[in-house]
């Protein structure tokens, strides 16, 4: 049993620990501190059903259905790309970018208080929820994005990249087969090897998630948005030529 959890632990972490599409997006919002929770469930869930369809043998229906994958394939060059573009699209305009809002506020209205009298500084109200907390230039936006849109960000970076499937259903599937008679009961072996897969997948992406605030420091400058907003950029660019190229 422990033999089983602890391999499939270890084989779903080697797999998953990795730059991608999926945990640059993961990332991305853990730094924005923008419906984390929710990113991180659609990873966790999504996971769970694929880690658990590969144990359960659905390996042999992927192996048999080339032009499925060939769909998602494309669907998921199409999708990869055209968030790369946004993302430059916001690199191009770092006073849209925030690790934290209220910390921005802040900033911003020290930033409005101290400017010299007289120096042509536009200001209006910021509110943090219903508290105004001073005044900002007008200029600096901050941007929110509804949970439905990141949610089905999240949902499509995670189901339309094929090699999720080949991955998680067909190569843990297959090891996980090799666990069928480790806890001596069947096939149990195969479902503590699930087990532990599931678990590797709920550490990593919480800790990735929930985590990558501590990183909001380092971004508290627009440049480093920008900079970050460009490595996304070109991590879904690359993922993108890979599923292309084949």
């Amino acid at each position: 049993m422990l033999t089983s959890l602890t391999a499939g632990l270890a084989t779903c972490l080697s797999l998953i620990v990795a730059i991608g599409a999926q945990n640059a997006y993961v990332l991305r919002q853990g730094v924005r501190r923008a419906h984390v929770g929710a990113v991180v469930a659609v990873c966790l869930v999504s996971d769970a059903v694929l880690i658990l369809a590969g144990v359960a043998g659905m390996g042999t229906v992927v192996t048999r259905t080339d032009w499925l994958m060939e769909t998602v394939r494309w669907l998921g060059v199409a999708f990869l790309v055209g968030y790369a573009l946004t993302s430059l699209g916001r690199a191009r305009h770092p006073g849209t970018l925030a690790a934290d809002d209220e910390v921005v506020h802040r900033e911003a209205a020290h930033a409005a208080a101290t400017a010299p009298a007289g120096a042509g500084v536009a200001t209006g109200p910021v509110t943090t929820g219903t508290v105004t907390t001073g005044t900002v230039a007008t200029e600096i936006v901050t941007a929110t994005e509804s949970r439905r849109s990141v949610v089905l960000r999240a949902v499509a970076l995670t189901w339309l990249n094929p090699h999720v499937y080949l991955d998680t259903v067909l190569l843990l599937g297959t090891i996980a087969a090799t666990h069928a008679a480790t806890a001596g009961t069947g096939a149990d072996g195969r479902w503590w090897f699930g087990a532990g897969a599931v678990l590797a997948s709920a550490v990593w992406f919480s800790g990735l998630g929930f985590g990558a605030r501590l990183l909001a420091p380092l971004l508290a400058r627009p440049r480093a948005w920008q900079v970050l907003e460009v490595l996304v950029a070109a991590t879904m660019l690359l993922v993108a030529a890979r599923l292309a190229l084949g």
